[in-house]
C-alpha cells in the first residue's frame, strides 16, 4: 500500500514538473488517500498483534 503512494506521488511530481495540473492534482490526492489507509492499516495491525494470547 505504502509503495503505491510512493508510485503516485512520484507521478504527481512529475506531472507538476511538465505542467499537468489536473493530473498532478488528481495523483497528489490519490497518493494522500493510499497512505492514510495505509497508516490506519498499520495502526490496526500494531495494535492487534500486541494482543496477549489465551
Amino acid at each position: 500500500m505504502l509503495s503505491w503512494a510512493i508510485t503516485f506521488l512520484i507521478i504527481a511530481i512529475i506531472a507538476a514538473v511538465l505542467g499537468f495540473g489536473g493530473i498532478a492534482g488528481t495523483a497528489t490526492g490519490i497518493a494522500k488517500i493510499l497512505f492514510l489507509v495505509f497508516l490506519v492499516l498499520f495502526i490496526v495491525s500494531f495494535i492487534m498483534g500486541r494482543r496477549p494470547r489465551p
